[in-house]
């Protein structure tokens, strides 16, 4: 159940200016394990990046630093006021949307659709839409002290929706969002749950690479129209010689799933069993997948998709997998094994699909 706020005169006017609160008589600044659990966020690089920050600061109860977000109009009529707005709070969760911008007078102005969810110490919860006017005035005409982009002004009122749903689609005559890309989204959420912890950190957060592949089903007809498969590469770990990537696909089939990859099982002999030694022979004793492809890259003209894993860095002896894009997936068609430690690259053919038996 949502809370009773302050007094009317004054909610209407903290909400108009962005700072949404719930009334308790306890003293919110004080709670130093919600300070301990908010991830200290201070950017100025964006827009959004400054919703973010305000909001990291409000949740650390750190109110000095969410007041300096704001320019020459605050949002409350004084510091203690603003803080005061605060108790009782024990957390507030944002999102931003597509932002507009507009120049003037050597600024520019931002427009950032923003919901909230502000949560008590008693768990009630109560939601806020509107939107935040950001301003970002050219470096070129500012003299000392310099001023990052501020809050000019927000407007939130009380919604309705939930939270997930409650975000403004634009603000006021700004342009309408971007078609959302569901499969992007959904594909980064399963990469960041299947591989967050295992990826380097550089490469977390990264937007992946996408291809679309257009083809005929197998059994379309010539007026038929084609079909789409969309191909995303997240760069996972990056070690001496070999980079991995992992790959998602996805279709109006079967929708998104990661790409797995056939490789052939190696019974690899040597003489006196030393991989120094003389190769005296390797056989194929069964197949296994993965979901990592080492050294990858995707040929568009031939719809391949060629893996290259170095088992040491000089490149004397690796593995490559060749894989053909064709009826919506793709598919092992050669394998190359070199597994002689001689200092030359003498790979051999193992799996080769490419001609007739």
């Amino acid at each position: 159940m949502r809370r009773v706020f302050l007094a009317a005169a004054a909610f209407c006017s903290l909400a108009a200016s962005g700072q949404a609160v719930f009334a308790d008589d306890e003293q919110a600044a004080g709670d130093q394990a919600a300070d301990d659990q908010a991830p200290y966020v201070d950017d100025r690089s964006d827009a959004a990046a400054v919703i973010r920050s305000l909001y990291s600061a409000i949740n650390r109860h750190e109110f000095a630093r969410a007041w300096a977000y704001y320019g020459d109009t605050k949002p409350a009529k004084d510091f203690d006021t603003f803080v005061k707005g605060y108790d009782g709070t024990d957390k507030v969760d944002v999102e931003t949307g597509a932002i507009s911008d507009e120049g003037a007078a050597g600024s520019i102005y931002y427009s950032v659709p923003v919901a909230i969810r502000a949560t008590d110490k008693d768990g009630n919860e109560a939601v806020f839409a509107g939107c935040y006017t950001l301003r970002q005035v050219s470096a070129q005409i500012q003299a000392p002290p310099f001023r990052p982009i501020f809050i000019d002004k927000g407007a939130l009122k009380p919604s309705k929706a939930d939270f997930e749903e409650a975000l403004p689609p634009s603000c006021g005559d700004g342009p309408p969002p971007p078609k959302k890309d569901t499969a992007l989204e959904q594909v980064k959420k399963l990469f960041a749950a299947d591989y967050g912890d295992q990826c380097d950190k550089q490469f977390l957060g990264e937007e992946p690479n996408i291809f679309s592949i257009k083809y005929k089903a197998k059994d379309a007809a010539a007026s038929d129209p084609d079909k789409e498969t969309r191909l995303f590469e997240f760069y996972c770990q990056a070690a001496a010689y070999n980079a991995s990537s992992v790959y998602y696909m996805t279709d109006e089939v079967s929708g998104v799933r990661q790409l797995q990859f056939t490789e052939p099982e190696m019974d690899i002999r040597y003489e006196n069993n030393d991989s120094d030694g003389k190769l005296l022979g390797m056989d194929i004793i069964g197949f296994r997948t993965t979901g990592w492809a080492a050294n990858s890259e995707y040929d568009e003209d031939a719809k391949t998709l060629t893996t290259f894993n170095k088992w040491r860095g000089i490149g004397d002896a690796s593995d490559k997998g060749i894989y053909l894009f064709r009826n919506g997936d793709f598919s092992l068609v050669q394998y190359d094994v070199d597994a002689s430690y001689d200092g030359e690259e003498n790979p051999q053919t193992v799996v080769d699909y490419n001609t007739a038996p």
